[in-house]
């Protein structure tokens, strides 16, 4: 940890973190709040749900933070077509950045052909946009076995998505592990990973990125700013 401590800056790290509200309760001024937090702090992005992107849209226009939407969340469990759609929808409202939960039956029955059409679909519709729109992969890392892991990065690596990510961290098999980040990194070294789901400490957030992790998704993000700054 002290490696990564001794050469990262409080503004580099917080250019890792994507700052998150995906709590369904959340109304009209926590967003509002979290977006003005991610432009003071110069987080990389507000990773929100759809419904209040075109008003987080607004706010952050012409600063140097993304929105980031979701697509299947938190389930996975939704129809491809209705995936496509819901990315489509968040991009046309203001999304730069795509989180869709990869179909987890698929990945646990070793269906690799729904899997790979389930992701490639998602993704074509991130790259027909101009410009393209990046894509994260959710697999829910707690609820696989390292097996399923390795292949799910593999073929996310092969269909050329942007990251895979550990966690939607609504899952009740937990969140990111430093385990599965390094798992992660070596079966998709081409793509990045994101980790996310309890982190809610600058050690843990620290521990994710020295694993492999290039970002952090949480819902503590200041709390891990206000740590690091103290460490």
């Amino acid at each position: 940890m002290t490696d990564i401590n001794n050469k990262i800056s409080v503004s580099q790290l917080a250019g890792c973190i994507d700052h998150t509200l995906l709590d369904p309760t959340a109304t009209k001024d926590r967003i509002e709040k979290l977006c003005h937090e991610a432009i003071e702090y110069g987080f990389h992005t507000a990773c929100i749900n759809t419904r209040w992107i075109p008003f987080a849209s607004e706010i952050l226009h012409n600063t140097q933070v993304k929105i980031d939407g979701v697509a299947g969340f938190p389930l996975g469990a939704d129809s491809t077509k209705i995936k496509v759609a819901q990315a489509k929808e968040a991009i046309f409202a203001g999304a730069d950045e795509i989180d869709m939960v990869a179909d987890l039956a698929s990945i646990i029955e070793g269906d690799y052909k729904y899997l790979s059409n389930d992701i490639a679909s998602v993704l074509n519709a991130c790259r027909s946009m101009k410009p393209p729109v990046l894509l994260k992969v959710i697999i829910e890392a707690a609820v696989l076995t390292d097996e399923q892991i390795i292949a799910v990065c593999k073929i996310a690596q092969e269909i050329g998505v942007d990251f895979v990510k550990t966690s939607t961290g609504m899952n009740a098999a937990g969140g990111a592990t430093v385990e599965a980040v390094k798992l992660m990194k070596e079966s998709a070294p081409k793509c990045k990973i994101k980790a996310a789901g309890g982190i809610k400490t600058a050690q843990v957030a620290i521990a994710m990125l020295e694993a492999g992790a290039d970002r952090i998704g949480s819902s503590a993000a200041i709390k891990i700013i206000e740590e690091f700054k103290a460490m």
